[in-house]
């Protein structure tokens, strides 16, 4: 009877692993019921169970048992899961025993297990199935390669490597990467001029269209005037070679003294003054320094004024200095009146100096030319009214005109920062009038007009055009040559202040090669300087000097220039970058002294521009590695090895040049070529040890660390010295 019954197995929820059914099917015919248990309960096998089946449980077949367990408990899960889940709102226990046979299982119910396993298995064969078919498709069928867009890629003056990647569409790291392939480290903060910029666009592929430069158009001749138009007077500049009584004559003109104001008779900075002529009219003189250094200030002089004033020494002649002044002139295409100084002197020549200037096409009137040749003496005050009267004449036949009602436009003459004042700039008003109170824009600075000084150190409330005033109430120090610019109000002086200093963007700049773009120049040893001067103009002229000191193995760096007193900033700058610090007409605050002692800075302090010039020409020098000169003493021919036990080998030689000494320097010359260099450790003379051995005498050397000695080699003794270098 007990084996009738019907068994009944609980299956535990902890197994998952999924058994062949096929070996179970085969195995039995049998099939047990499985009660169904509460949803998320384990269900352990009862007591009964083991009771029941305590004489089986060992028996061979439990291995078929339990595996046929596994598959149940799979199978149920899933057909009740599927086939047999309670419908309704509520999920109801069922207790009926026709609900249980409904969910007992049998083998025949366990075996359709298999198909859920084929369904598995079908998609994973499918998902392999596509990827084999994705890996032998041809490669026509893979994904088109995109056609490279050409973009037109406007370039300014300067940009950013960033701001270029981004014009072009490209990747930074590219350009980059293709700069430094041309032997160039940048990174993408890095700016780049325009030149440099349009030749990575192009070779990038891409189109360059190059911007137009935004800027204040002050001084144009070509402008159209509005408003009140009236002659304004003429802006007249000094320029000659060093020496020739440029400045001299202006004194004289002026009834003043500058000359004695100067340092070592040379003017370092751009003066600008008005004078007054018999016929009250007035014109302004610009004087500018005839140094070579000088050469910018001298070309801005050119470029603001009307007539150019060459003054040549009479006892002198030209020279490099007046070539130059005529090649600035010519280029900005005003007219040369040319004032023939020191007349007054024995030894004055101007018939020579008439004929040197046919060369470069300015031909007396006297000579059937059209400039104007006025022989003058300064220290005498000769012919001046002479001169006043040519200008005057020159200016007639320009027709110089302006507007007396516009806004006033105008180009900085020079600019300084006055200890009292603050920054202060002498503007030369081109075209318009220029109030107090007015807002400007000046460069990448702006500000309002507080006070307004001319040429005559009186405050004014108005300056008209061609009139040089020192304007105070800038919120910092302006480049020479600046356009000044008056504008509505203090907010768009502000928004172009800003347009100005993002477009200048000068930080990082990419050095460029005279040469070519890139070029993989041999390091130098640099000289870090630091320059600091009363005003830009002799700022900007030392700079350029220093910057013309060029030499194969060392060069000048200056990380800074400015204007202004030397202050502690300064030197903290100096002491981290290793720099020398030039002051030039300027002297340190109380506490930058304090700190340049206790850091053991030492500021040089200069008022003449030869003089910092050749201070730095010194410092460059001792970077110079020294020359090793060679002087050959004496030579021995080898004839003879000998091996000696305390000594090891010894050359037995003869003196055939000169004299051979002990612990001098020496090297040995095989087939005419030096195989070994070092110093000779003793001499030996018949046994006995020396220090010398002339011409035709026989001796034993012996050289230090070296034994390898072979007949007929030549031992050359030399002596060494450093020679030191300058540029």
């Amino acid at each position: 009877m007990e084996k009738n019954k019907k068994r009944t197995l609980t299956i535990s929820s902890n197994l998952k692993k999924k058994i062949d059914t096929s070996s179970i099917a085969s195995s039995t015919k049998k099939s047990y019921a499985v009660d169904k248990k509460k949803p998320f309960k384990s269900s352990k096998p009862s007591d009964n169970y083991f009771k029941k089946n305590e004489k089986n449980f060992f028996n061979p077949i439990k291995k078929k048992t339990f595996a046929r367990k596994f598959v149940e408990q799979q199978a149920t899960k899933d057909f009740i899961k599927k086939d047999n889940k309670p419908t309704g709102k509520s999920k109801l226990k069922l207790k009926s025993p026709v609900d249980k046979r409904d969910f007992k299982l049998t083998v025949s119910r366990a075996l359709n297990v298999e198909e859920i396993e084929i369904k598995q298995r079908s998609l994973a064969s499918v998902k392999r199935a596509r990827l084999k078919e994705k890996k032998n498709k041809p490669e026509s069928d893979e994904k088109k390669e995109f056609k490279k867009v050409i973009r037109e890629v406007k370039i300014p003056e300067q940009i950013t490597i960033q701001e270029l990647s981004n014009r072009m569409a490209e990747k930074s790291n590219e350009i980059i990467k293709f700069l430094f392939n041309m032997k160039v480290v940048a990174t993408i903060n890095h700016t780049i001029d325009k030149d440099t910029a349009e030749y990575i666009v192009k070779e990038f592929g891409h189109k360059p269209i190059l911007e137009e430069k935004l800027s204040i158009d002050s001084g144009k001749k070509t402008e159209r005037l509005e408003g009140e138009v009236k002659t304004r007077p003429p802006v007249v500049t000094i320029m000659g070679h060093v020496d020739h009584g440029k400045t001299s004559l202006l004194d004289s003109l002026r009834d003043t003294n500058v000359v004695s104001g100067e340092h070592g008779g040379i003017t370092q900075h751009i003066g600008a003054y008005q004078v007054k002529s018999k016929d009250n009219k007035m014109i302004t003189f610009i004087d500018t320094p005839g140094h070579a250094a000088f050469t910018e200030m001298r070309a801005r002089g050119s470029k603001i004024t009307d007539i150019v004033v060459l003054v040549v020494a009479a006892d002198d002649g030209i020279k490099p200095q007046t070539v130059e002044a005529i090649k600035h002139a010519k280029a900005a295409k005003v007219p040369i009146i040319v004032a023939i100084n020191k007349c007054d002197l024995p030894d004055k020549n101007i018939s020579k100096i008439k004929n040197e200037m046919m060369q470069y096409e300015l031909v007396a009137e006297d000579l059937s030319g059209d400039t104007l040749f006025v022989e003058v003496s300064a220290l005498k005050k000769t012919n001046l009214e002479k001169l006043k009267e040519s200008i005057s004449l020159q200016a007639e036949i320009l027709d110089l005109k302006a507007s007396y009602t516009d806004r006033a436009k105008g180009v900085v003459i020079e600019s300084k920062i006055d200890k009292g004042k603050g920054p202060v700039s002498t503007i030369l008003i081109s075209n318009g009038i220029l109030k107090r109170g007015d807002h400007f824009i000046c460069g990448d600075a702006w500000g309002k007009v507080r006070a307004m000084i001319n040429y005559e150190g009186k405050t004014i409330d108005e300056a008209h055009p061609s009139m040089p005033v020192e304007i105070l109430g800038m919120n910092g120090s302006a480049f020479a040559g600046a356009e000044f610019a008056v504008t509505n109000d203090e907010d768009e002086a502000k928004k172009m202040s800003e347009f100005k200093k993002i477009s200048k963007n000068n930080t990082k700049t990419l050095p460029k090669d005279k040469t070519t773009l890139f070029e993989n120049t041999k390091e130098k040893d640099e000289l870090n300087i630091i320059i600091k001067s009363d005003v830009h103009g002799s700022s900007e002229a030392l700079k350029m000097a220093i910057n013309k000191i060029e030499h194969s193995e060392v060069e000048a760096k200056i990380i800074l220039s400015d204007i202004g007193m030397i202050n502690e900033t300064d030197v903290s700058l100096a002491k981290a970058s290793n720099a020398i610090l030039i002051g030039f007409n300027v002297k340190p605050n109380r506490e930058a002294k304090k700190l340049s002692e206790e850091q053991k800075i030492e500021i040089k302090y200069f008022n003449i521009i030869y003089e910092a010039i050749d201070y730095v020409e010194k410092s460059l020098s001792g970077l110079l590695q020294p020359d090793i000169k060679e002087t050959v003493t004496g030579s021995a021919e080898i004839k003879k090895i000998f091996k000696v036990s305390s000594a090891g080998k010894i050359a037995g030689s003869k003196v055939i040049s000169g004299e051979i000494k002990s612990k001098s320097k020496a090297r040995i010359i095989r087939d005419g070529v030096v195989i070994y260099s070092g110093e000779i450790m003793t001499i030996f003379r018949e046994k006995n040890q020396v220090k010398e051995v002339g011409t035709g005498l026989e001796c034993g050397i012996s050289i230090k660390d070296f034994m390898d000695f072979k007949e007929n080699d030549i031992i050359e003794s030399y002596l060494s010295e450093k020679i030191s270098r300058s540029i």
